[in-house]
């Protein structure tokens, strides 16, 4: 058994996984399996979630960007993982980890944002719809595609999407399967920004410095308020009079200069 595992192990290893580096504030998690279209194995799926608790915990992030190797975001997950599933149903252990590691990127506490690149289908549009934001490369595709796998959706992501992008295109892309161009993303609220060919790298790293310049307290609270989570009010109140990055906001305005914010998650 324990032969077959470190076997196991080696061809995880082998056939690719996820990267994370750490730079000028910035975490960025590159999804790397190139051969298969950055394709989810389930040790992936299983991955994320741990490199996610890495970089929440370093003091020195205060943004993330989750991307993929070479010219693909993610082809979503690897179809192979479904292969003995009861007939009519998912693989619910696949489903379930990719469900997880969907959570554990919404959650993150800090800015996330997606460069996407060619093609960001199933689990890879899964993952990019559970990010902040989402810049995408002219070219890029995008779909969910269980419709024709005969997968039923999950509830949480579903109504994820739906509070993204609408109930109509939601319904849309869930019913049919079919992939949309950068255009429509735009137009649907599925994607933010849409950069020319070559422009993406540098557009995505401008931004954010941009984000990890400004008040991580007023990120931290916009967010929750954003994801419809309540309840924290009184908490960010106190955190705002204690924080003192309102005071600091206030002066570097008034004397021309970049604040200096000091608020961490």
């Amino acid at each position: 058994m324990e032969r077959q595992e470190a076997q196991q192990r080696a061809g995880d290893a082998a056939a690719g996984g996820l990267r994370l580096t750490v730079a000028e504030g910035v975490a960025t998690v590159v999804i790397d399996r190139p051969a298969k279209r950055n394709a989810m194995t389930a040790a992936m799926w299983r991955q994320l979630p741990a490199l996610l608790a890495d970089a929440a915990a370093d003091p020195a992030v205060r943004a993330l960007v989750l991307t993929g190797a070479g010219t693909t975001f993610c082809a979503g997950a690897d179809i192979s993982s479904l292969r003995g599933a009861a007939p009519g149903t998912a693989d619910l252990d696949a489903q379930t980890l990719a469900v997880r590691a969907e959570e554990a990127l919404a959650a993150f506490p800090k800015p996330t944002l997606a460069a996407v690149r060619g093609y960001c289908v199933g689990g890879g549009c899964q993952l990019a719809a559970a990010c902040d934001l989402r810049f995408a490369e002219e070219g890029a595709s995008f779909g969910i595609t269980p419709a024709k796998l005969g997968i039923v959706y999950p509830a949480e992501t579903t109504r994820r999407l739906v509070a993204l992008v609408g109930p109509a295109a939601a319904k849309y892309l869930l019913f049919s399967g079919e992939l949309i161009d950068t255009e429509r993303a735009l137009r649907t609220g599925l994607v933010d920004e849409v950069l020319p060919a070559g422009r993406l790298g540098k557009r995505v790293a401008e931004f954010t410095r941009v984000l990890a310049s400004r008040s991580q307290l007023t990120q931290a609270a916009a967010k929750e308020y954003a994801d419809g989570r309540t309840g924290r009010e009184e908490h960010w109140a106190e955190q705002a009079r204690g924080s003192g990055d309102t005071a600091e906001g206030v002066a570097a305005f008034l004397e021309r200069r970049p604040p200096r914010f000091t608020w961490t998650v």
